[in-house]
């Protein structure tokens, strides 16, 4: 796999957390809290930030991601 291929897919998983945390305010403001869409929102958001940080915990492992010296 190519750098600018994992760059890519960084960026669309950073685009994709900052829009699920976006979305969470937006219900958070819109329901005042009587529905659960803020919770499921943010655990979007988490679990996207766990892969995130799997995948690049992956990709230094297999050398996918070069560490810089």
């Amino acid at each position: 796999m190519s750098p600018i291929v994992s760059r890519i897919i960084i960026i669309v998983f950073l685009l994709l957390i900052v829009g699920s945390l976006a979305s969470a305010l937006y219900y958070l403001v819109k329901d005042k809290g009587s529905s659960d869409r803020t919770v499921k929102a943010l655990t979007v958001r988490v679990t996207l930030s766990v892969t995130l940080f799997l995948l690049l915990l992956a990709g230094f492992y297999f050398g996918i991601i070069p560490a810089r010296h």
